[in-house]
């Protein structure tokens, strides 16, 4: 496990402690790149088969169309299809996070996924307003639907394969802590809603309730607006570097089980697309030379790698508690 060292000899020395050690691509360990770069592979793995069981889905509804002339499956059809192709840039960030950083990028190109994730969110808003505005205007204009058996088929294969591709990109967005993943996989589970929309109008036209089709679609508009909220806050949470406390917490936890360690300052964390950042500042005795008190830092920054599984680089300042034992955020605050 190689590390960055800055010079040999007291300065050198002297160095280390002043800047503070840090973990990037080239001083990790093997396995955990190998795990970074299996994360991309999955997200991507998962892109391509989703698109897969949507175009499926597609060429199936639009059969039925040809034969029934469904104006509500048309949409559906239609919908279903646009959705396929959010993952293009999905896998556009998800390439570009494989990149590594440059002199302009420095943090390199996660941030792209968080993107893509706005792209998404802004597709389900445009769903949910075409949605809306197909059942208000079906429901001023009403018009005959015909083969309503095989509408009704194709709205459950639309409904059956947008439930098994949301649940494919949900698993593994969380798996991989993709944000925009997620977001792509609730938008599939909205587009499944508007699918039994179409069965439930299907039903009631049978039923002889011409206004069926428009009413139920109203309601799934508003389905979709709920989850239109979900995927949004999740974006905008990434967009605004938020964490789960919880992996605060066990940050923190970590750095106090670090020995050498005597208290823990502020602890920092961000999301750069599915890869997660730290930087941390910790209290070490005033008593322990640059050399002890950077074996701490790095004690420290590998005590994190191992207990936050999608970390991806930690950065671990060391400042000395002073004679008398002074409150460590009060020496922390006179460091900044």
């Amino acid at each position: 496990m190689g590390h960055h060292h800055h010079g040999r000899g007291p300065l050198g020395r002297i160095a280390r402690l002043l800047r503070p050690h840090s973990h990037g691509h080239s001083h990790e360990p093997a396995g955990r790149v190998d795990r970074e770069m299996e994360s991309a592979a999955e997200g991507m793995r998962a892109l391509w088969i989703s698109v897969g069981g949507l175009g499926l889905t597609t060429l199936v509804q639009a059969a039925v169309v040809a034969v029934s002339g469904s104006v509500a499956l048309l949409g559906d059809t239609l919908h279903n299809g646009a959705d396929a192709l959010t993952a293009v840039p999905l896998a556009v960030a998800f390439w570009l996070a494989r990149r590594p950083p440059s002199r302009r990028f420095t943090y390199g190109y996660g941030r792209a996924e968080d993107l893509a994730g706005v792209l998404i969110v802004a597709v389900i808003a445009l769903s949910c307003a075409a949605a809306g505005y197909a059942a208000i205007r079906r429901l001023l204009e009403p018009a005959p639907v015909d083969h309503l058996p095989a509408v009704a088929a194709a709205a459950l294969v639309g409904f059956a394969g947008n439930e098994i591709v949301a649940r494919y990109r949900i698993r593994v967005g969380r798996r991989i802590g993709s944000a925009a993943l997620v977001a792509d996989g609730l938008h599939a589970r909205a587009d499944g809603f508007t699918s039994l929309a179409v069965l439930a109008g299907a039903a009631g036209v049978a039923a002889g309730w011409r206004w069926a089709d428009p009413v139920v679609g109203l309601a799934i508009t508003a389905a979709i607006l709920a989850v239109l909220r979900q995927a949004g806050r999740e974006v905008c949470h990434r967009l605004m570097d938020a964490v789960d406390p919880a992996l605060v917490d066990r940050a923190e936890e970590t750095l106090r089980g670090t020995p050498g360690v005597l208290g823990v300052g502020a602890v920092r964390l961000r999301w750069l697309g599915h890869r997660l950042r730290a930087e941390c500042e910790v209290v070490v005795d005033h008593r322990a030379s640059a050399v002890e008190a950077h074996a701490v830092a790095v004690a420290a920054e590998h005590a994190l790698l191992h207990a936050l599984p999608r970390l991806h680089g930690a950065l671990v300042h060391a400042d000395p508690r002073p004679v008398g034992g002074a409150d460590h955020h009060a020496v922390l605050a006179g460091h900044r």
